[in-house]
């Protein structure tokens, strides 16, 4: 395809020809790997198993007896095509009331009633990834930054940078206290950001953690409250696995913590929402930014019609998050049954010789493959990754794709999947540990020799150069991951 005309003059914009999208990293290289070569039980057995993808596939039974026992919910049955016309046409931005008032009841339920959600401040996006970035776009201007805890969701740099040409600037964790974010770390960050006079716009927190399946304590959310009013910048919250926490200790939300005291500024806090993880329904689309910012949701709601949801979709999602008996009965079966995947799945691990990052929410593992590599480089956990997915045919994601500052370390969904393919990966996985990983010593592995990929210099090269591998301790006017995404 041609970017330039005979006149050298560009025929498209800088957004449709730069590599803001992020696309180019070993976390979207996986997925391509398993579209490629995707695993069948009984047509492709010895394909690529998806585990870089977190979903929640463990209750659609559960889904689909509702469905059937209640066909009204539809515009597109007998008992609700009646509805169709007045669904069909033309909503305004501020989405149906019953979906609102629905939404606004699932939240408080799934944070334990603690606290109400005013249906009012409800504004809907197309997903959780629309939400990131209509937020992005109320608060910064280009080249402004968010401070983000590493390791981070991967697909963060496509959604608040892309197109906002915001920064994102990394709150470096580490593994010596569990990815703990301490205010010594907050403030390290933050100096850096002012050294290099990069107007800092907010922090952003996922609770629970993607990619570590972790929550936040009360304390460490009071001491991120402390720290945002102390600058007087933002705290954007992302809990769109709240739903996914399976046992002790539970979900503390942001939204419980300014109940708490008065004098925190509620105008600089956004929750952003969705129903992609806890009901398991990415494909519906349903974001939403939820501010405490009179002004963030009036701009909210104009940005919404970029990225509506459908109207359809706000039908059935109201009627169904409506039935109280149904919702009770789903949150407390998919809390069971992601709590026996998370067990079954770690005591597998541990059998093979493989810790995890004790984690207790989400819908994945923080897999410790250190051991395994030749050296403590990003270097050696690429070459580690390539032949887990190219030999072993996983598609595991490696952490330096979350930008984590330790290499070694790899998130493995878990909740995608039925039990027989869980007992696959299961398997290829302690025989890979099996043939590899009781070597004496760490340099004389046999994968190093026999790496049927053979990674080139020029493929080495791009995946260093990759702005999502890049180490976090990289000074931050040169380091990629804070670059504006042009």
């Amino acid at each position: 395809m041609s970017y330039v005309s005979s006149n050298r003059k560009p025929l498209l914009s800088r957004k449709a020809t730069n590599d803001g999208h992020a696309e180019k990293s070993p976390y979207f290289d996986g997925w391509k790997a398993y579209d490629k070569d995707p695993f069948h039980p009984t047509q492709n057995p010895s394909g690529v198993i998806q585990m870089g993808l977190a979903e929640h596939q463990l209750c659609f039974d559960l889904v689909q007896e509702w469905l059937v026992s209640n066909p009204e919910a539809s515009i597109c049955t007998k008992k609700g095509v009646d509805k169709f016309r007045d669904i069909a046409l033309f909503q305004d931005y501020h989405g149906l009331p019953a979906f609102r008032n629905a939404v606004a009841k699932f939240m408080g339920r799934v944070r334990g009633d603690k606290v109400k959600f005013d249906p009012d401040r409800i504004v809907m996006s197309g997903g959780a990834t629309g939400a990131h970035e209509m937020i992005t776009f109320c608060l910064a201007d280009p080249g402004d930054a968010f401070l983000v805890p590493t390791p981070y969701y991967a697909g963060f740099d496509r959604d608040l940078c892309w197109r906002t040409e915001a920064r994102l600037l990394p709150v470096v964790c580490h593994s010596s206290n569990n990815f703990k974010v301490t205010r010594k770390a907050l403030e390290e960050a933050y100096a850096k950001a002012v050294e290099a006079n990069i107007s800092v716009k907010g922090l952003l927190l996922t609770n629970p953690s993607n990619p570590l399946g972790t929550i936040l304590d009360r304390d460490t959310l009071r001491e991120a409250m402390s720290f945002i009013n102390e600058k007087n910048i933002h705290l954007i919250c992302d809990e769109i696995y709240a739903a996914t926490v399976f046992r002790q200790p539970d979900f503390i939300s942001i939204a419980e913590i300014i109940e708490e005291d008065q004098e925190y500024n509620r105008n600089l806090v956004h929750i952003i929402y969705s129903l992609s993880k806890d009901m398991g329904f990415p494909g519906f689309r349903v974001g939403i930014v939820y501010s405490y910012n009179d002004a963030v949701v009036e701009c909210g709601r104009k940005m919404s019609s970029f990225g509506l949801v459908s109207s359809q979709t706000q039908y059935l999602i109201a009627s169904m998050l409506s039935d109280d008996q149904f919702i009770g009965k789903f949150l407390l079966e998919s809390a069971g049954r992601l709590a026996t995947r998370h067990t079954d799945f770690t005591d597998g691990l541990r059998q093979a010789g493989i810790k995890c990052l004790n984690g207790n929410a989400g819908l994945f593992l923080w897999m410790d493959l250190r051991g395994l590599l030749m050296d403590s480089t990003v270097e050696a956990e690429m070459a580690l990754w390539q032949v887990i997915i190219n030999d072993v045919k996983l598609n595991v994601s490696p952490g330096s794709s979350f930008h984590c500052s330790e290499p070694g370390w790899f998130r493995v969904c878990i909740a995608n999947m039925n039990e027989e393919t869980t007992k696959v990966a299961l398997e290829r996985i302690r025989e890979f540990v099996l043939r590899n990983g009781n070597k004496p010593n760490r340099k004389e592995k046999c994968w190093q020799s026999d790496l049927r990929l053979r990674l080139s210099f020029r493929r080495m090269d791009e995946v260093l150069r990759s702005p999502c591998i890049m180490s976090p301790h990289s000074p931050i006017p040169q380091s990629p991951l804070v670059r504006t995404r042009t």
